[in-house]
């Protein structure tokens, strides 16, 4: 008999069709007339209600063996339920119990666990309600991005993990090395000799496939990645991740109000997505998490995100009838106050600012003619403040020389990048989105470290 998955059963399961299910024991119940067993097998947030009665062949010996966390194939039929809130069970024809769990020593029992101990049992915790709700919703997230590119026939590229290149200058990464810690060879000037090295020179794990997804839009014009980034910030918080998940489109001939265009869509067709493809879920966060959950996802779809300069953004704080801990004043970038402030409590909703100081971004946006601010991006949400930061890329090759050396970078490095303004250059923008990052704001978690199946952050990497 073909297995059936829980959520379509609930869905489309009818009274007398033959079902065989297969999950884990969530709670058992006896009763003196028979026992009622809840499965679940991740498909969905219900479970399904089995019914075992005494006649059951080994009725006594599965009662044993039934406890939380079992693993179980159940076949028998499907029956209306004359119980509240559920419109289908199944009772039991048949049993097999795969694994048994210990009742003693099974760490997930019937009561609320605080999120902190789940993470010291990253192994078990996605059986919970909450870390599997999360999980369905970022799958649901990542299919809604892969068809929104998809549909707008951009090309999925695959970019390095390993590179020999820091995109955003930041420093702050992973070192990859097959030298031999215990014996490293030095030059002369007792520095590491990296000519000995897997690769000759140093390298690293990556902080963002923007640059190599800048190649591959000079000939296939719309790309987007979707991969894993690393960055070796030594950040402890609720917001901050080692090993993270990174969405980045980059679009030839495309300047900044085509990339904010882009932003906007893509924001609004993933919530949408979601909504449409996890709505228990959704509803269990707005109840259980963050009751403001559904009204957000409702002000991103159907709101039009305002758009601000860097300026006048600043003029707005400068003028805002409260204190911030950090003043809002020109050349500083924006701090999440201010951010939030801008997208809850000013416009309510989100908000694009752009044209940030040149001394505050990255090498490669693309430079003003006031030579003083960028083409630059961020998209501020409501609750969590940027959520996207993009801009036009500077194709201009003299002016990008410029730009690498005043950062202290080595144009050398950089060869084949400044050879995409030598042959063929076009404007294009592109922008970043955090992957985590939407997942977190998309279900009101409160830690990032609560929405990746295994958080890699400081002192953290078990699992």
């Amino acid at each position: 008999m073909v297995t059936r998955r829980i959520a379509e059963i609930l869905r489309n399961g009818q009274p007398d069709e033959p079902a065989t299910i297969q999950g884990w024991v969530r709670t058992k119940r006896e009763l003196k007339e028979f026992t009622f067993v809840e499965v679940n097998d991740g498909s969905s947030m219900a479970n399904l209600q089995v019914v075992l009665n005494p006649d059951l062949p080994a009725y006594e010996e599965y009662l044993k063996k039934l406890n939380t966390g079992a693993s179980v194939e159940v076949i028998g039929s499907l029956v209306a339920s004359p119980a509240k809130g559920q419109r289908i069970e199944l009772t039991a024809s048949e049993i097999k119990v795969y694994g048994e769990a210990d009742p003693e020593t099974y760490p997930l029992q019937k009561k609320r666990h605080s999120f902190e101990f789940l993470r010291t049992i990253g192994h078990l915790r996605a059986r919970t309600n909450t870390l599997g709700a999360v999980f369905r919703v970022r799958n649901a997230c990542a299919t809604a991005i892969h068809e929104f590119f998809q549909e707008r026939g951009f090309l999925w590229v695959h970019t390095p993990i390993i590179t020999g290149s820091d995109c955003e200058g930041a420093g702050e990464m992973f070192s990859v090395t097959g030298l031999n810690l215990k014996q490293i060879p030095r030059t002369d000037q007792q520095e590491v000799d990296y000519s000995q090295d897997f690769f000759g020179k140093p390298a690293y794990l990556t902080v963002s496939g923007q640059l190599e997804a800048e190649v591959m839009a000079m000939a296939f014009s719309d790309v987007y990645t979707f991969g894993p980034t690393f960055r070796a910030e030594n950040s402890n918080t609720s917001r901050h991740l080692a090993e993270f998940w990174m969405v980045e489109p980059e679009m030839a001939f495309c300047d900044l109000e085509g990339n904010m265009d882009l932003a906007e869509a893509f924001l609004k067709h993933i919530f949408k997505s979601v909504l449409e493809n996890c709505p228990e879920d959704m509803e269990f966060f707005n109840q259980r998490i963050d009751n403001s959950v559904l009204a957000t996802a409702d002000n991103i779809i159907n709101n039009q995100f305002e758009r601000i300069t860097y300026t006048d953004a600043i003029a707005l704080l400068e003028k805002a009838d409260r204190q911030f801990e950090y003043p809002a004043t020109w050349g500083v970038d924006l701090q999440s106050e201010h951010e939030r402030y801008l997208a809850e409590e000013l416009f309510k909703k989100p908000t694009i600012v752009t044209d940030y100081p040149v001394g505050i971004k990255a090498f490669y946006m693309r430079l003003n003619d006031d030579e003083k601010t960028v083409r630059a991006m961020d998209v501020l949400a409501p609750k969590i403040g940027e959520i996207i930061g993009g801009s036009q890329r500077e194709e201009r090759l003299d002016i990008l020389e410029r730009r690498i050396q005043a950062q202290g970078m080595n144009p050398e490095e950089l060869w084949w990048y400044l050879d995409l303004r030598r042959y063929g250059t076009v404007p294009h923008a592109g922008f970043g989105l955090g992957f985590e990052r939407l997942v977190q704001f998309m279900t009101g978690m409160g830690n990032i470290r609560d929405v990746i199946p295994f958080p890699r952050a400081p002192l953290s990497i078990e699992f």
